[in-house]
């Protein structure tokens, strides 16, 4: 079988997580955890980062940080993994999904723009539906396989509407847009779940230019407790922390990450070198402002089902876009605006392949023959 995306683990993490082990620092304090914070800070250029347990928990820090309520609208895009819904639902908003541009794969802007335009009203420096009255508090791009959309016009956007901005980096570690990390922009966003660039196993991490936004961030994730000898919590808290052995990981998989990188741009020009040479295949288009960590390669061919239980046949793991957020049942009564449905077109004839890390060349031109030869 040739995975997906796997981790790999062929750095320091052993001795870093004996080191954890043989010192009995395991849990939610030690030194791996702070210098893990530090080097995933100098790597994105963000003043703060906070170690969160997984990517989902740092999207609802995240939205708390950004002060989303209940019953505000946050705005995102219709293809996502489904943390990105959930997480807006666990501070009591919902989501308002948007639908994507058919290059890129992100968020529309245009449609953005049309239905900020045409569906809110501002007032006393907050935007509202004016269909339903409700707030819209912030919009969450999703920073789709490591690809980032217009994020000068969002930005611009985001400040006319007053509209804050948390977003879903968690497949965007190694990209930037015109030479800014993903996740800087606003509040961030990081998962280091297995099939991540990096991996922890599970972990996040929550970036900011605020320091009272760290310091938030710190005390409501150790469930706020407040004094450092009685158990005294001022604030509802979560057990949301990394812990020590899990960071340890961490800082041994930074340590070559501008390897991985380097290799998943490897991986994508060889399989676009072969694959795009076959009529009715495309990819997604990455935008010159954008240098993009091409965290997992996905095409778009005519037959994808058929693909994919073929390549399976063949011990070549492959696996589907995600669902488009409307079409779940926790989400189907949700506003959707969009005007052809790209995101449920994209869903329907994408098809990611394998792209580990450690994946052989001779193993990628194995997966450009059968793909050849079902298509």
């Amino acid at each position: 079988m040739i995975p997906l995306s796997v981790p790999n683990i062929s750095g320091n993490e052993w001795k870093y997580v004996k080191e954890c082990l043989d010192t009995n620092w395991v849990s939610s304090v030690g030194s791996y955890v702070d210098l893990f914070e530090k080097k995933v800070a100098e790597f994105c250029g963000s003043p703060y980062a906070v170690a969160i347990s997984n990517g989902t928990s740092a999207l609802h820090i995240g939205l708390l940080l950004a002060g989303v309520q209940e019953n505000d609208l946050v705005i995102l895009p219709d293809i996502t993994f489904v943390a990105s819904a959930n997480s807006i639902t666990y501070v009591g908003a919902k989501p308002l999904f948007i639908d994507i541009d058919a290059n890129t794969w992100q968020m529309d802007m245009d449609l953005l723009e049309e239905f900020l335009r045409n569906n809110t009203e501002t007032k006393n420096n907050a935007c509202y539906y004016t269909h339903s009255g409700n707030r819209i508090a912030a919009i969450m791009p999703v920073h789709v396989l490591g690809n980032m959309c217009d994020m000068d016009r969002l930005m611009q956007l985001a400040n006319e509407f007053h509209l804050a901005v948390v977003e879903d980096a968690t497949e965007g570690l190694g990209s930037y847009y015109k030479g800014r990390h993903a996740g800087t922009f606003g509040i961030g966003c990081l998962s280091f779940n297995g099939n991540k660039i990096i991996t922890t196993g599970g972990g996040g991490m929550v970036l900011t230019a605020d320091a009272k936004l760290a310091k938030k961030a710190k005390h409501i994730t150790t469930q706020a407790k407040a004094d450092p000898d009685e158990y005294y919590h001022d604030e509802i808290g979560y057990n949301y922390r990394l812990v020590n052995i899990l960071a340890a990981m961490g800082v041994a998989q930074m340590e070559q990450l501008p390897g991985f990188i380097a290799r998943k741009k490897e991986i994508v020009s060889k399989y676009n070198e072969q694959l795009l040479k076959i009529g009715g295949v495309g990819n997604q288009q990455v935008t010159p402002h954008v240098n993009s960590n091409h965290w997992l390669y996905t095409i778009k061919v005519p037959q994808q089902r058929q693909l994919r239980k073929f390549l399976q046949q063949q011990g070549i793991e492959a696996r589907p876009f995600w669902v488009p957020m409307n079409r779940l049942p926790a989400f189907a009564g949700n506003l959707y605006y969009h005007h052809k449905d790209v995101a449920g077109s994209v869903y329907e004839s994408c098809i990611s392949l394998p792209c580990s890390t450690g994946i052989t060349d001779k193993e990628i031109d194995e997966g450009n023959w059968v793909s050849k030869e079902i298509l």
